[in-house]
């Protein structure tokens, strides 16, 4: 098949199923995913954002994979395309016509109503299960809601998982800072790009045990799945892994670590988990694990260089523009000030719906509230603040309180005056306390988010 006639067959297709003929993107996306181009190089062709592109590139696979009754993906499209013209072509000498759903290969009128597979039935296939190209368990992830832009952090994180591989990907920042539902985002652009995806929410009942034998039992029963042989074994976590692209996400991962401790220690019952994640990264395989919580694993917190199989993302508040559809959407009319609201809440998506709220329930106006730095705490944010904070080991809470004290960034040394610790376990929280997302560091000097300075006063 050549590319003009690997075109028409796909226009005809989507066309049976949307009524529609390709656009140019569309066709543009099959040509290039035809001459193995990546989605980023299709989108500079076409002057278009990577993630507008792959948002397209989706909705065109679902059409194709109802059109010719299995899953087709980007990986997988040529090679779908491929069987189907065998398909064809195989029976062209028993047929004058051959129909694929409302598709007319042939070009004669369509008499037949509806075959529902691709491949027309003969001796070997006509009993045989199409193969799944992805498996997927999703029933732990949670619905999408409402998403307020990230277009860089989007494609950061989908050239980290596509292009450079990264075997282990660790999403962090602050409690209600959107990590979640950027992964949610993530997964449903790109989860099509894989044999696998599974997505876990770390909670008490995960032991290592339990999940690995979670994820083995779900890679075990998709090959039995896929196979006619009857006596699979059940293969090690990271055989699978090595065998097929996956795509595992672990969400709330911060429920590994122990409680009033340094950031990343262990709850002793999860220690193990310290000896998977090296696994993860050391051993070669094809596959991505991406770990979202607001306390991540001391040993992938480290890892900053880009030669290695690890990368981090923190993730900052919103941009102006999308901070003020969240205020749109909880009443707030817009005004001249709203800015510098959404600079005071550091762009936080919970932050600020629950000042929002709370602007509307006493009915002030964000001017009101700005004229004498008023920094509102209402009851469901301190709880979330609580949260965090309650985590925190005792040394990390007196450099908080320490900084909390102080209306400006301060250096190192006025710490070291002020704390009266050792340089060794002032360094230490600091360290900690920047995993955490916590302070804020501008050069070699460090202060505390107005939010949470605020709170911390009034303990």
């Amino acid at each position: 098949m050549n590319l003009k006639e690997m075109v028409k067959l796909a226009d005809d297709m989507v066309f049976a199923k949307t009524g529609k003929h390709l656009n140019d993107l569309q066709e543009k996306i099959l040509r290039g995913t035809w001459q193995h181009e990546d989605y980023n190089d299709i989108a500079k062709d076409v002057n278009l954002s990577e993630a507008r592109v792959r948002e397209v590139g989706m909705e065109l696979w679902q059409s194709l994979s109802q059109e010719l009754g299995e899953k087709v993906s980007k990986s997988n499209f040529r090679s779908a395309m491929e069987r189907l013209e065998v398909s064809i072509y195989s029976n062209v000498a028993q047929e004058e016509s051959v129909q694929i759903n409302s598709v007319n290969i042939c070009g004669e009128p369509r008499h037949t109503p509806n075959i529902p597979n691709s491949h027309p039935p003969n001796q070997e296939t006509s009993n045989t299960k199409q193969p799944q190209t992805s498996h997927q368990d999703l029933s732990e992830m949670p619905e999408l809601g409402d998403f307020y832009d990230r277009t860089l952090e989007l494609q950061t994180l989908t050239t980290w998982i596509l292009q450079q591989h990264s075997r282990l990907i660790a999403l962090t920042g602050r409690l209600g800072i959107g990590k979640t539902t950027l992964a949610v985002q993530l997964v449903q652009q790109i989860k099509d790009e894989f044999e696998y995806v599974i997505w876990c929410s770390i909670d008490a009942s995960h032991t290592l045990d339990e999940f690995q034998h979670k994820l083995i039992q779900f890679f075990y029963n998709s090959e039995k799945q896929d196979s006619s042989r009857t006596n699979q074994k059940r293969l090690p976590l990271i055989k699978y892994l090595q065998k097929h692209r996956c795509f595992v996400v672990l969400d709330d991962v911060h429920n590994l670590f122990s409680s009033g401790e340094l950031a990343g220690k262990y709850k002793p019952e999860y220690e193990e988990y310290r000896s998977l994640f090296k696994q993860i990264e050391k051993l070669s395989h094809q596959s991505c694990f991406m770990l979202i919580g607001w306390e991540q694993p001391r040993e992938v917190t480290q890892f900053k260089n880009q030669n290695t199989p690890i990368r981090t993302l923190q993730l900052k508040g919103l941009d102006i523009a999308a901070a003020r559809e969240i205020l749109r959407d909880c009443g707030l009319e817009e005004s001249d000030n709203t800015e510098a609201l959404i600079h005071r809440y550091e762009g936080n998506p919970l932050w600020l719906k629950n000042v929002a709220n709370l602007i509307q329930e006493l009915g002030i106006g964000v001017t009101e509230l700005l004229l004498d730095d008023t920094i509102l705490l209402p009851e469901d944010l301190k709880d979330v603040l609580h949260e965090q904070f309650d985590r925190t080991s005792e040394l990390e809470k007196q450099v908080l309180s320490l900084l909390a004290g102080e209306n400006q960034p301060v250096n190192l040394a006025k710490l070291l005056e002020k704390a009266q610790i050792s340089s060794s376990d002032l360094l230490n929280a600091l360290q900690s306390l920047s995993r955490r997302c916590s302070i804020e560091k501008q050069e070699s000097l460090y202060t505390l988010p107005p939010v949470l300075r605020q709170y911390i006063k009034g303990l």
